[in-house]
């Protein structure tokens, strides 16, 4: 049976939790977002506008902002889990105690946790053990472009058909058409992934490459996440659709991707450190990976492109060193 939400809450006040917030709204699903600093929260709940992460957009006039954890959740019909990959065991450790059994969680998470190696998840799964159901929500979805009810796509993955139709009842709405997947590794993998092909993409623009390049470079790193994500158990034809191949591409190309971003600054001569500290937002291809490299040793998976990005960004080649030696790697059929 298709459960219809009515109570939500999204853990994350960044520019996509309120993002997903108004599009709960939209559906008049009375919606809460909690943030772990009270006083930024605050700060948002104020101006009813996301200065840092999402500014010149106003908020919703029904939607509530909530600091204590427990109240927070208490009578949430649906979780919205919305904390980048690095920080997400830590809130969730804070908010474990007080997440209601059996409430869904949909992650809208992108990335693979440095050291574990763990998709959101998996990072949930562990933290919560097995008392909530859980559900992916992807796809090519810029921020601002979303606020600004220009038309957008996203994948709900949950092993549960009717629970991704539940889900995709709330976001849907007339300008963000929302499609049910069973394939929740393939579509948080797909979304961790592209981010490192995004980053990329922008030392591509940094150092005017052009587009035969970026083509390339699209076509070809679509080709290492699909072969890893096979490997790690996910559908080949997932990475074809709006969590794979639209995501990657809306990633590489638009002007406001801040992984694609971060590349254009690399390649443009900054250093690490310098690229990263242009940002408030967190540049979650960076570390993640590292941790793709990891997984693809691990499973004797090739992924030459991703190992150039992590070359680069860890100083162990240049980007010209890079360039050069992936165009001189052995001949052979695509």
């Amino acid at each position: 049976m298709i459960l219809m939400i009515r109570k939500a809450t999204v853990i994350g006040d960044g520019g996509m939790g309120c993002v997903c917030a108004m599009l709960l709204c939209e559906n008049v699903i009375d919606t809460t977002v909690w943030g772990h600093d009270a006083g930024q929260l605050a700060t948002i709940a104020a101006a009813k506008e996301n200065v840092i992460f999402l500014p010149g957009y106003p908020l919703p006039d029904a939607l509530n902002y909530e600091a204590d954890d427990a109240k927070a959740l208490s009578d949430a019909e649906l979780i919205v889990s919305a904390v980048p990959c690095q920080f997400l065991r830590g809130v969730w450790d804070r908010l474990a105690s007080h997440v209601p059994a059996g409430v869904p969680i949909v992650s809208i998470t992108k990335g693979i946790e440095k050291g574990t190696l763990l998709r959101p998840t998996q990072i949930l799964t562990e933290i919560l053990g097995e008392a909530n159901p859980l559900a992916t929500l992807s796809g090519p979805n810029i921020a601002d472009e979303l606020v600004r009810k220009l038309p957008g796509t996203a994948t709900v993955a949950c092993k549960d058909a009717e629970l991704a139709k539940s889900i995709q009842r709330a976001f849907n709405g007339p300008t963000f058409r929302v499609y049910t997947n069973d394939d929740c590794v393939g579509v948080e993998l797909a979304g961790a992934m592209k981010n490192v092909i995004a980053i990329a993409a922008g030392i591509i623009d940094g150092i005017g490459a052009g587009d035969n390049a970026k083509a390339a470079l699209i076509t070809r790193g679509l080709a290492e996440i699909q072969r890893l994500g096979v490997a790690l158990g996910a559908r080949e034809k997932t990475f074809a659709g709006l969590s794979g191949l639209g995501d990657l591409f809306t990633t590489c190309v638009s002007p406001k991707g801040r992984n694609r971003s971060f590349g254009e600054h690399i390649g443009k001569g900054m250093t690490v450190e310098e690229a990263i500290g242009l940002t408030q937002c967190v540049v979650e291809g960076v570390p993640t990976c590292a941790s793709i490299v990891t997984l693809a040793g691990q499973h004797n998976v090739e992924m030459p492109i991703t190992q150039a990005i992590d070359s680069i960004i860890n100083g162990h080649k240049t980007v010209q060193q890079a360039i050069a030696e992936l165009m001189s790697r052995e001949l052979k059929a695509e």
